[in-house]
């Protein structure tokens, strides 16, 4: 299974372009700008009350969740809504965590149904996509040809049926992976920090949480964010920890 991980109104001349004008060209232009700037403005307040905050528009920063112990741990469920892009840990009613995913793409989805989690690999590497390591020369691979091979990292893996699992990695607005569930950064471990092997999935097209908490959810947006460095890829670093505290 191959896990691609992402594809890859700047105003950089404003006061040049703006001084080649009349004084008279100035005002309107800069009036004009400013009406722009305050409907982009509204539309992007409008935007995070519908969804929440975006994080990493096209600039792969960090991204921030809450995870809370749970009182209970034989209680905790994760549900997965394929259409907000949503997962919910939750202990009955009480939300342990929810976070902005990537799911499966139409023609390689992410399977819907009642499963549990019965496998975890906190350093899980890919065996069908990663590098070719020949000393200092890395290269993209499936695992054949020469040189040595590592696999794409898919940290904090958490299987729930044979070859798909919540992973580590790139998570996109739209759904981009070939089944999996990709977690960003430190949403990652928290949520492997929440589950234990039995942990009940249950991932459908829609989740009741859609409507009360899934608009709180901060949104990601990764599809602009670089390449990582190959040399990071095929060490330990790219198995990104959290900076904080890992469960509150």
């Amino acid at each position: 299974m191959n896990h691609s991980t992402k594809s890859c109104v700047r105003i950089a001349e404003v006061d040049k372009n703006l001084a080649c004008f009349s004084n008279r060209g100035v005002m309107r232009n800069a009036s004009r700008f400013l009406f722009l700037a305050a409907v982009a403005a509204l539309a992007s307040m409008l935007t995070s009350c519908e969804t929440g905050p975006l994080a990493a528009r096209g600039g792969g920063g960090p991204y921030h969740v809450t995870a809370y112990k749970p009182s209970d741990p034989s209680k905790v469920r994760v549900k997965l809504s394929l259409s907000k892009q949503n997962v919910y840990v939750m202990e009955g009613d009480r939300c342990l965590m929810a976070a902005a995913v990537s799911v499966g793409l139409p023609n390689k989805p992410t399977p819907r149904g009642n499963f549990t989690i019965y496998n975890k690999i906190e350093k899980k590497r890919s065996g069908s996509y990663g590098f070719s390591v020949n000393g200092d020369h890395i290269v993209p691979s499936t695992g054949g040809g020469g040189g040595h091979y590592v696999g794409y990292p898919m940290g904090y893996w958490c299987e729930f049926a044979p070859a798909y699992g919540f992973h580590q990695g790139f998570v996109h607005p739209v759904p981009r992976t070939h089944g999996c569930v990709r977690l960003k950064g430190e949403a990652a471990p928290k949520f492997y920090a929440l589950v234990h092997i039995g942990t009940p999935v249950s991932i459908a097209t829609t989740q009741p949480e859609d409507e009360t908490i899934g608009p709180k959810v901060q949104r990601v947006d990764d599809s602009r964010t670089p390449d990582p460095d190959p040399h990071i890829m095929i060490s330990d670093a790219a198995f990104q920890r959290p900076t904080g505290t890992l469960l509150e």
